[in-house]
């Protein structure tokens, strides 16, 4: 037994070490998005700079993959890829509404972006539940219905997921920004016969991207666009992240060391929820690379092989890696002593929701009573801020146990009447008098 023991144990040093003198291949990406990754961010926020008609199996629907101009919450100009789905036939008087989708968590690779799979122009498919077909999630939420509806439909992958570019994972400034754009670029398409009126949804990672855009109201409007003048009629967000909520009294050394520790402690109880921090971390410093560094966090070696991970592996086999690698131990990734820790604590504020600025529209957040994953706790923090400087946000707790991975399912049919009311001018109901359990 302890010979075999040793051998095993040779074996993997062996393939550990043959391991690391190879050259590490990029992910490889379909033609579309190779093309895209080689051109510039240059054109007007949310112009197309590149489209493909693809396949839809929803009736009376036509779908387009793209790439258009986007920014992040610097200014800096990017691309974002995405996907584009309007019903075929005439338009209503004044248009069609846009509804604007962003996704949960996919990765921080180039080939994690939702468009890139197969046949992406179909309803949500989420690759954990039972009739799941893919390795990611992917899709458009209730897309059949939304296009009975008469809607357009746009989902963004958000910048760095087949644009090129480091992704600003969970960076919800940027991601909000991604949103906006891609109902821009919709919007700006004759084909879809698009109005001004725009809702936006998401989930997860997305419900950050949702509820960092209902406070850009200058962003929103902006002129010179590619599509100027959308109407942001409300904003549902299922499971959100409020990173902010770690925020300390006092933003000084002390402060800000409470904060990162803190914020690490409450996300590395599993292997699971290190990757998600782990990718966190280096979509924050993607946002700040002359500011922070992933050292700061993470020991020197760990840093290189997190790199190095996050760049050529989506989130599933991300995460398998470091459980493989590390086991237990993944910890032991950590440094002991974080560094710079103002730095990465004012970046984190800067780029989570802003709970001190009124939504520009109201807001519809749903939740799971079990959500481990994002804490119903972070979306309370968020409505308890928001409604007390004058905001409209709805928070209701969706029926039965339901944990992070089955609220956009269990969320339609809340969601789909709030969506019908605000698309067609009805005044909603003042969200902070109560919350709601269905």
């Amino acid at each position: 037994m302890i010979k075999n023991l040793k051998l095993k144990t040779l074996s993997l040093a062996v393939i550990t070490s043959a391991a690391s003198t190879l050259a590490i291949a990029e992910p490889a990406l379909p033609p579309f998005y190779q093309s895209v990754t080689q051109m510039k961010p240059e054109g007007k926020l949310g112009q197309i700079i590149k489209k493909e008609k693809i396949a839809t199996p929803v009736a009376g629907a036509q779908a387009w993959r793209i790439a258009y101009i986007s920014s992040d919450l610097t200014g800096k100009k990017t691309i974002s890829t995405g996907l584009v789905v309007a019903p075929i036939g005439a338009a209503p008087a004044g248009g069609r509404p846009i509804i604007s989708w962003s996704h949960g968590t996919t990765g921080n690779a180039q080939n994690c972006g939702p468009s890139q799979v197969e046949n992406p122009a179909q309803n949500l498919n989420q690759y954990f539940l039972v009739n799941g077909n893919s390795w990611t999630d992917y899709g458009l939420p209730s897309l059949e219905q939304f296009i009975k509806d008469g809607y357009v439909v746009v989902g963004t992958d958000y910048q760095g997921l087949g644009g090129g570019g480091r992704h600003q994972y969970a960076v919800a400034q940027t991601n909000g920004r991604d949103a906006i754009n891609a109902a821009r670029a919709a919007g700006s398409m004759k084909e879809t016969s698009a109005g001004k009126k725009t809702l936006l949804i998401g989930w997860s990672q997305g419900a950050g991207s949702t509820v960092g855009a209902s406070s850009q109201a200058e962003y929103i409007a902006q002129k010179g666009t590619a599509y100027d003048g959308l109407d942001m009629v409300g904003f549902v967000a299922m499971a959100i992240p409020d990173l902010a909520m770690y925020r300390p009294k006092n933003l000084d050394e002390a402060g800000s060391k409470q904060m990162i520790t803190d914020f690490t402690t409450a996300f590395s109880d599993t292997s699971f929820d290190f990757a998600h921090f782990s990718m966190n971390m280096w979509g924050t410093q993607a946002a700040y690379p002359d500011k922070l560094k992933l050292s700061d966090i993470f020991t020197d070696d760990a840093a290189k092989v997190l790199d190095e991970v996050y760049q050529n592996k989506c989130i599933h086999v991300a995460t398998d890696t470091i459980t493989f690698n590390y086991g237990t131990s993944y910890k032991k990734l950590l440094r002991p002593e974080p560094k710079n820790t103002l730095a990465w604590s004012q970046a984190i504020i800067d780029g989570s929701v802003d709970n001190n600025a009124k939504p520009i529209a109201p807001v519809l957040i749903l939740y799971g009573n079990k959500d481990t994953t994002l804490p119903p706790v972070m979306g309370e923090y968020y409505r308890n801020q928001v409604c007390a400087i004058g905001g409209n946000v709805a928070r209701v707790q969706l029926p039965g146990d339901q944990n992070h991975f089955t609220t956009p399912t269990v969320s339609i049919p809340l969601y789909m009447p709030w969506i019908k009311d605000r698309l067609a001018g009805k005044p909603a109901v003042n969200g902070c008098s109560a919350e709601n359990v269905m």
